[in-house]
């Protein structure tokens, strides 16, 4: 099932073929030190049995002795840390969008007072969150009412298809091509189905039917509710929220609270890069020479600027060589902390590997942060823009939700229903351009461990140099417009780690 493994030639997938990689690796001696791989994440399952072998350990830390014992600011911060961690040791699981929390501030200064010429930036800013937060909210309450409506009328259908079809759980292949005859039942099997697809249910039965409606609900109260704050918060993570050059807040639970979009997502992406390969367990990760250093900073909504500032730094100074950030919004108040910490990061000789987004946006027209861009306009040597791709060569090619840009996204990686680890011992496949990130971010950890001299700028010009260039036509995502795939990134490709191999073999051979 993990066919992102796959090889374009032999398999006719277009996966990364990992196999073939590793057979010309075997020129090489094994690794000695392990490449560790931060994951900015919501939370990795540190006690998973396909990762709890592969995860960071900080060798200068006593275990839950209630101290700092390598003086770094962070107390008994044995797997990473947790920038959302409360006092009492629970976890910020979720916080507003971006867009809501200026929404917050901005709206008092120039609907309560009026626009004042003294602020120009700010009500340039105004200008631009107001409609966006208002859209979002009308989108979140439409989703609500519709799916309300919607889960009325189809309890009854569901429970009535589960009893003729003898099932217990109805999913798009049963409705497709249902079990029967009658074609009053096909029929109505096959508008269910069409309904289910248009709703965004892909592969549902009533008790999950029911959790994606509560999960609409939750981000209407949480996501785009600017009153959130008020109403909702448990105490902050940090005395001074407006101090960005705070450090040592949160606490060390480094797993995050088992949330649906926290843990689960960060322990989906950590077993992308690193599901241990030499077991018979479960999945295999990419990488075969890796740790993984979990920190939290990533919420159910939108993550601070100044938190995953903090986490890069985190990851840099306690050896991390490589980030992996499945994660992403589209203001940045406070961009300038997060650069400084990304230009550290390359001092450091640290690479990050960043998701293009999942809302079929164009980059180029619109940004996404961290952003592939400084704020004075400069492009960030260090950082790799990954968007999403499938696995067959045809129109389907691209990932249908993935966001794409000529000049903003580097490369595509494949990112749709890809099977990895998810928390308590279980296996899940996912999609999105959060799993396409940690297929680079495993990608470039093969190739740091196997050739440690590699810089930053090194790894990120292998990747993109030895990507495979397809144009194919392809449905540009979220239009009907046909288009050719190489024109949705700047390489027009998508990664291949053993060409990646090869071509880092042949330079490492051309200098010897």
């Amino acid at each position: 099932m993990q066919w992102h493994h796959l090889d374009p030639l032999t398999d006719k997938t277009i996966g990364i073929s990992t196999n073939r990689a590793y057979q010309l690796l075997q020129t090489l001696p094994k690794p000695k030190t392990p490449v560790i791989v931060a994951v900015i994440d919501g939370g990795v399952d540190t006690n998973h049995e396909d990762l709890k072998s592969l995860i960071w350990t900080n060798p200068r830390e006593l275990v839950d002795n209630g101290r700092d014992d390598d003086r770094n600011g962070y107390i008994d911060d044995i797997h990473g840390w947790n920038f959302l961690g409360l006092k009492d040791g629970r976890t910020l699981a979720f916080l507003q969008k971006e867009e809501t929390r200026l929404y917050a501030r901005l709206q008092p200064l120039f609907e309560t007072k009026g626009s004042t010429a003294s602020q120009p930036r700010e009500l340039a800013l105004w200008k631009v969150v107001k409609p966006y937060f208002e859209s979002r909210q009308a989108g979140y309450k439409q989703s609500y009412t519709v799916d309300s409506r919607f889960l009325a009328q189809d309890s009854a259908t569901i429970a009535q298809l589960k009893q003729v079809f003898g099932v217990t759980r109805i999913d798009t292949a049963l409705l497709h091509h249902p079990p029967t005859s009658d074609t009053t039942l096909i029929k109505q099997a096959q508008a269910f189905y069409q309904g289910m697809l248009m709703r965004g249910y892909a592969n549902q039965d009533l008790d999950s039917y029911q959790r994606g409606h509560q999960r609409v609900n939750s981000r209407l109260k949480t996501r785009v509710n600017y009153a959130y704050n008020l109403q909702y918060f448990p105490p902050a993570t940090d005395a001074k929220p407006a101090n960005l050059t705070e450090r040592g807040y949160g606490n060390a639970d480094v797993i995050g609270g088992y949330t649906e979009t926290g843990t689960w997502h960060g322990t989906h992406v950590a077993g992308i890069i690193a599901a241990d390969r030499t077991n018979t367990l479960g999945v295999q990760g990419i990488a075969d020479r890796v740790q993984i250093m979990s920190l939290v900073a990533t919420p159910d909504g939108d993550e601070r600027d100044k938190d995953v500032a903090n986490a890069i730094r985190y990851a840099v100074d306690n050896g991390a060589q490589i980030i992996n950030m499945s994660f992403g919004k589209y203001f940045s108040p406070e961009q300038s902390v997060v650069d400084d910490a990304i230009r550290y990061a390359g001092q450091k000789g640290v690479l990050l590997v960043h998701v293009a987004g999942n809302d079929q946006i164009d980059l180029d027209s619109a940004r996404m942060y961290p952003s592939p861009l400084f704020l004075n306009g400069q492009q960030v040597p260090n950082l790799i823009t990954v968007g999403a791709s499938d696995r067959s060569n045809d129109s389907s090619l691209v990932g249908e939700f993935s966001n794409y840009g000529k000049r903003t996204v580097d490369v595509f990686a494949p990112g749709v229903l890809i099977e990895s680890t998810t928390p308590k011992n279980t296996y899940e496949p996912g999609s999105g351009t959060s799993m396409a990130t940690p297929v680079v971010a495993g990608m470039a950890a093969v190739l740091k461990s196997y050739f440690p001299m590699l810089t930053p700028v090194d790894l990120k010009r292998i990747i993109l140099q030895s990507a495979v260039v397809y144009h194919t036509p392809v449905l540009k995502p979220g239009t009907k417009q046909t288009v050719d795939f190489a024109s949705l990134s700047k390489t027009g490709a998508i990664v291949n780690l053993y060409e990646a191999v090869k071509l880092a073999l042949s330079e490492r051979g051309s200098k010897k």
